[in-house]
């Protein structure tokens, strides 16, 4: 069977369900905790309910043959896709920007050259690394990297991460926002170039799944529904081992 995976809760799913119910697709959840479900007359496609981040993770591992996830979090798993996913088809809804922000304080601070300056000069005067609270520890290093930025160190961040540089557990922080409003809020700002990613939700395909021909035919199926011709599918093909 081909396995689906959409997000169990939240905005994300109430989308996904408009996405499938527009392509005539009724889904039926069939577990009585409700983490499993198909498609009403289709046999060959098993949907299943997860967190947004175990569908990016699972779909990296080869345990998801597709899922809708957010961009972010298919980046963070991998931040070089090639021959591990593919990215199907930008959904239109979910979406975020990951970001780069300090303190409003900070007012000689608006770009990454600027950081740098910041880091430099941190790390002189008090003989440890400037540090960056995130949950996007890969993204962070690789757009710190770009921007040549080596003088700081992450800290893995399990709450609110907007909320470190006033707990003072950490200078900068690197975070999803939708509006800035949060930002604002807690005293941040985000650099004018220190936008990482412009994310939303994404159908993606993991290209390290078991693509048997049955898979590979019900994704043919379920590609031509949701966008009335095979189009999809035939960029995806040509992806799949």
């Amino acid at each position: 069977m081909l396995t689906l995976a959409i997000p169990s809760k939240g905005r994300l799913k109430e989308k996904c369900d408009e996405l499938f119910t527009a392509a005539g697709l009724e889904m039926k959840q069939t577990s009585a905790r409700g983490y499993r479900a198909v498609f009403a007359g289709i046999t060959d496609i098993e949907v299943m309910l997860l967190s947004a981040s175990e569908i990016a993770s699972s779909l990296l591992t080869g345990d998801l043959h597709l899922g809708v996830t957010g961009e972010d979090l298919l980046r963070e798993e991998a931040p070089e896709l090639e021959g591990r996913m593919h990215l199907i088809k930008p959904l239109g809804f979910g979406f975020a920007d990951v970001v780069v922000a300090v303190s409003q304080m900070w007012v000689d601070v608006s770009t990454m050259a600027d950081l740098d300056d910041v880091c430099a000069g941190y790390a002189h005067r008090h003989r440890r690394r400037l540090r960056v609270a995130t949950k996007y520890a890969q993204l962070t290093r690789q757009f710190f990297a770009q921007s040549r930025i080596a003088d700081y160190r992450i800290v893995p961040s399990a709450g609110a991460t907007e909320a470190a540089p006033a707990a003072g557990t950490a200078e900068v922080i690197v975070d999803i926002t939708t509006t800035g409003a949060t930002l604002k809020g807690n005293g941040l700002k985000i650099l004018d170039d220190g936008v990482i990613l412009k994310s939303q939700a994404q159908l993606a395909a993991s290209l390290t799944a078991d693509w048997n021909e049955g898979a590979r035919k019900a994704c043919e199926t379920l590609l031509s529904r949701l966008d009335g011709a095979n189009p999809l599918y035939a960029t995806l093909a040509r992806q799949l081992p």
